[in-house]
């Protein structure tokens, strides 16, 4: 990192935090352990880094899961949240927070645009909300800000369209149900229905981007490439295949990309889910960084990052399971 250039500004990133006050345990297929209650001790030291450093961030990427499913199984999914969101608090830095699969094991969307609703930060102006067009009353989160002149940030929702992030009499349910039954065959639709491949994204845990949100996004960008601007997109499941482990893709993930490679202005793409994270700069330069995921990393490890921003790149400074890079401006 080079110190002497100042940034033009900073902020901070964590993914996958899924924080519960239970024992230790392990993932889904009981391959990975997962160290739940310490989670909020790695968050812990991770605000209190961003406190301390030398060009305090202007804001904090929270890029989804920021707790864990259990906390449904034993009611505590809003004891959960409270103590993560406090946590936050404490660094007095806005964040926007992504939401991923395990807030919908928790809570409804409705709930979620009541208690985790970043849109409505004094520092997150929606200067372009996506409309409401669905019938039953569900907006998409997705909004996007600026937090410097000729920079942008959208987040984007990749449970748009999916089987937990939207009501049962929803076009979007419908939409999700008959994109899985003509593509995993399984019981149990949180199995992938092959063994290696792009085929293993069709899972329940993962979701897609409606039409709306995506006709949304090309007009901003259109903007945005008007501007000259510099985008960077965010969302809780990647979108490029070389960037994460295929089950963990969005369903319709080359629909995105289809969109960013029509536009100049998007120089990186940020997600989670995939708690090995990953990194690949496409054919348009563009930079797709996947976060490790908290939940997995060891008591005495970390696993976040701060991004320095200057005109002609980023410059990632991670922590512990989170390398540093160099992101370049193509």
């Amino acid at each position: 990192m080079d110190d002497s250039i100042q940034p033009l500004f900073t902020f901070g990133v964590i993914a996958d935090i899924q924080y519960a006050d239970i024992d230790d345990g392990y993932n889904f297929t009981h391959t990975r352990k997962r160290y739940y209650r310490n989670s909020l001790q790695l968050l812990r030291r991770a605000n209190e880094k961003w406190k301390t450093e030398t060009v305090q961030p202007s804001f904090i990427l929270q890029l989804g899961d920021i707790i864990d499913g259990f906390n449904k199984k034993y009611e505590a999914s809003q004891k959960a949240l409270d103590t993560v969101l406090t946590e936050f608090d404490r660094t007095g830095i806005a964040v926007h927070h992504v939401w991923g699969n395990h807030e919908f094991y928790n809570f409804s969307r409705q709930d979620l645009i009541t208690s985790l609703n970043s849109q409505n930060t004094d520092f997150a102006m929606r200067e372009d909300e996506i409309k409401q067009k669905h019938p039953d009353n569900e907006q998409s989160y997705a909004y996007h800000f600026s937090p410097a002149p000729n920079f942008r940030f959208v987040v984007l929702d990749a449970y748009d369209v999916s089987l937990i992030g939207r009501q049962e009499n929803s076009e979007q349910y419908n939409q999700a149900l008959k994109i899985l039954q003509e593509h995993n065959g399984n019981y149990d639709l949180n199995q992938p229905p092959a063994y290696s491949g792009l085929e293993q994204r069709f899972v329940k845990f993962n979701g897609g981007f409606g039409q709306d949100q995506l006709e949304w996004l090309d007009r901003l960008l259109s903007l945005s490439d008007q501007k000259l601007e510099k985008v960077t997109i965010v969302s809780h499941l990647p979108i490029h295949p070389s960037s994460t482990d295929p089950v963990c893709l969005a369903w319709n993930y080359d629909d995105v990309l289809s969109i960013l490679y029509s536009h100049k202005s998007v120089v990186c793409f940020m997600a989670g889910h995939d708690h090995d994270g990953g990194y690949h700069q496409d054919i348009s330069g563009i930079h797709h960084l996947t976060f490790e995921g908290v939940i997995e990393t060891r008591p005495n490890n970390d696993a976040f990052g701060t991004v320095y921003v200057y005109e002609d790149r980023m410059k990632l400074k991670g922590n512990g399971r989170v390398p540093h890079r160099s992101l370049n401006y193509e």
